[in-house]
């Protein structure tokens, strides 16, 4: 007996420990060769960004095919907590309209990120809610039972 109590306390240690470590999640554009802040502005152009950094993670909205984003983002979760960002790297790659070259190459990190005040307003429905006990029991006693004498096989169906 005298045995088993540090065996136990050492397991216990252990696996108390273990939970404390997070689950880390790795989401985005992964570098593999070549950081996108290797591209030099006014050498590289599209092709050649493709080629080293492949497609990139989105292109902007506003300003078309001239914006590209490579997005790369970490995450940390502890046990049943939900999971929190913890690194952001965002590369802006800004091309010319003319001939393609790359005017600008801006790195944005988890600070420069702006929290978005969501609109939680929602749009009415025609009609009521109906509570938990209407859901359920809504359709009971809505449909017809068949009529034994017209479905029974075999017999002739009345006109």
């Amino acid at each position: 007996m005298a045995r088993i109590f540090p065996v136990l306390a050492a397991l216990a240690t252990a696996t108390a420990v273990a939970a404390c470590a997070p689950t880390v999640g790795r989401n985005g554009f992964q570098p593999i060769d070549v950081m996108p802040t290797d591209i030099v502005a006014g050498t590289d152009d599209k092709s050649t960004v493709l080629a080293k950094l492949g497609s990139p993670s989105t292109t902007s909205v506003f300003e078309g095919e001239n914006v590209w984003y490579y997005i790369t983002q970490t995450t940390e979760q502890y046990t049943f907590n939900r999971a929190q960002v913890a690194q952001r790297s965002v590369t802006a790659i800004t091309f010319n309209e003319a001939d393609d070259k790359v005017l600008e190459v801006r790195e944005l990190d988890l600070e420069a990120g702006e929290q978005i005040a969501m609109n939680d307003r929602q749009t009415p429905t025609r009609g009521r809610q109906l509570t938990i006990l209407e859901q359920l029991l809504g359709n009971v006693g809505r449909g017809q039972l068949p009529r034994t004498e017209e479905n029974v096989p075999g017999q002739r169906r009345p006109d």
